[in-house]
């Protein structure tokens, strides 16, 4: 091997950093329809699919939300590693995701099943554990777990 010049590594550090905050008055989520309801504030009037994760402590009391990703008008490609980034940083106990379809139809894809499938899988693997997967129509939504698709 040809004597190179050494690789130069950067030292990091993460952060995660509060863009702003809101009131939370019913304080914990205890259902579908309490996940629904602050979900809807984020992604209520969008006109492009977005991808939510609100994370859990102990209490299942939100304390943090991040949209982590923006899709176009009809997808949205989530990956578990950008759903998790967040939820870790956050020391979440626990998670629950939803996306909206701009649609206006709340029924779960085939993706849709899919995505929840992995994401439950690696939050098994990470020790945080995946609540539901909301997905949310016009004035309406759809809960997988409640409905029994995963």
């Amino acid at each position: 091997m040809k004597n190179q010049p050494a690789k130069r590594v950067n030292i990091v550090s993460l952060k995660l950093v509060k863009e702003t905050s809101i009131l939370y008055k019913e304080r914990s989520i205890r259902s579908p329809e309490d996940g629904y309801k602050l979900m809807k504030h984020f992604l209520g009037d969008l006109d492009r699919e977005a991808f939510i994760v609100i994370s859990l402590d102990t209490k299942n009391q939100p304390v943090s939300i991040n949209i982590c990703h923006v899709g176009s008008l009809n997808a949205s490609i989530v990956h578990p590693r950008e759903v998790m980034k967040s939820a870790i940083l956050s020391n979440a106990a626990s998670i629950m995701v939803g996306h909206n379809h701009p649609s206006g139809n709340s029924s779960p894809s085939r993706e849709d099943l899919d995505v929840t499938k992995r994401l439950a899988e690696a939050g098994k693997i990470v020790g945080i554990e995946l609540l539901d997967h909301i997905i949310l129509g016009d004035d309406e939504y759809v809960s997988i777990k409640e409905k029994g698709y995963v």
